[in-house]
């Protein structure tokens, strides 16, 4: 969802090229998963036909569900449509595996700051919600305080997405890099990349113009306050800023400003000792790029420059 911690810069091709035009086709449909510990006769069947479904974990195969950690409020990444089913690049993504694992995934909403704990506390098997993968979220750091938190957790990367700023339309206010918003003020999602950049380019200002940082649960919630005025400038990831930029208002109500930065790797987070888990998932994300479902959700949605073309463990840095 929010791409949700500290990236690294990348060349401008690729800040300029990590995500094409976002197309709003009509999302597969992530069905509701039932009792979580029933072990049907049809989910007994779908698991015992799928050719990866010995690689997890025997309560896993048994269950016939992953429970999935998600701020559902990240359209395209992941989110509601009109009649309230969970769908965008994230659910689709799940399905394709899951057509690989024998199970289904069962999205569960929470806001993107407790997902983590969430997954350490066993709430969930594991997140994925446009997560970044960090080496501060590989080993349990606070990026915040630089403090040790939790154990960590592993990550499997699935997509690659940079962060963008963007403005009410005609109201750019000549914002085009982060340094220019200093003495404005920016509405981002709590916990994210983006919140971040604004804390760490806040110190850098000069003359006692700081940036006014005003963090929300959810990037809806962000994009509300902008819209209402309340704000000079937001930011998310830029499939979402892409996103919101095409479709709220019709289109008329905010535009991107300057260039992505901070190119990163999406991932999803598995607790380090659930290895099973995730060499699973990892061979799961593998064998759906290679079969092509992968890169059919990926064009779905217009972010092919985005895809990777394999699975890796803990790729970020």
């Amino acid at each position: 969802m929010t791409a949700r911690t500290t990236r690294r810069t990348t060349a401008a091709q690729s800040r300029i090229a990590a995500v094409g035009a976002i197309a709003v086709a009509g999302a597969l449909i992530l069905t509701g998963c039932g009792d979580q510990t029933k072990n049907d006769s049809s989910s007994s069947s779908e698991t015992s036909s799928a050719p990866l479904a010995d690689k997890l974990p025997k309560a896993i195969r048994d269950a016939g569900v992953i429970k999935v950690g998600s701020d559902i409020a990240y359209a395209p990444v992941e989110f509601k449509d009109s009649s309230g089913k969970v769908v965008g690049i994230d659910p689709d993504l799940a399905a394709a595996m899951g057509k690989q694992l024998g199970v289904k995934f069962d999205f569960q909403n929470g806001t993107f700051d407790t997902l983590l704990t969430g997954l350490r506390s066993k709430r969930y098997d594991m997140a994925m919600s446009a997560m970044t993968d960090t080496k501060d979220r590989q080993e349990g750091i606070d990026s915040d305080t630089g403090k040790k938190v939790g154990e960590g957790v592993d990550f499997v990367d699935y997509f690659t997405a940079g962060v963008s700023i963007y403005t009410p339309k005609g109201k750019t206010q000549d914002i085009k890099t982060w340094a220019d918003l200093c003495g404005k003020k920016i509405a981002v999602q709590r916990g994210t990349v983006s919140e971040d950049l604004a804390k760490s380019e806040s110190k850098k200002c000069a003359g006692g113009k700081k940036i006014a940082i005003e963090a929300y649960d959810n990037d809806q919630q962000a994009q509300t306050r902008l819209r209402g005025g309340g704000a000079d400038a937001g930011s998310s990831d830029f499939p979402v800023a892409a996103y919101a930029v095409k479709t709220s208002g019709g289109g008329k109500d905010f535009e991107i400003v300057g260039e992505q930065v901070e190119a990163a790797p999406y991932g999803i987070a598995v607790a380090k000792s659930n290895t099973q888990l995730r060499d699973a998932l990892q061979a799961a994300l593998d064998a759906i790029i290679k079969n092509g479902e992968y890169d059919k959700v990926i064009a779905k949605w217009g972010v092919d420059a985005g895809a990777v073309k394999t699975a890796v463990v803990n790729g970020g840095k």
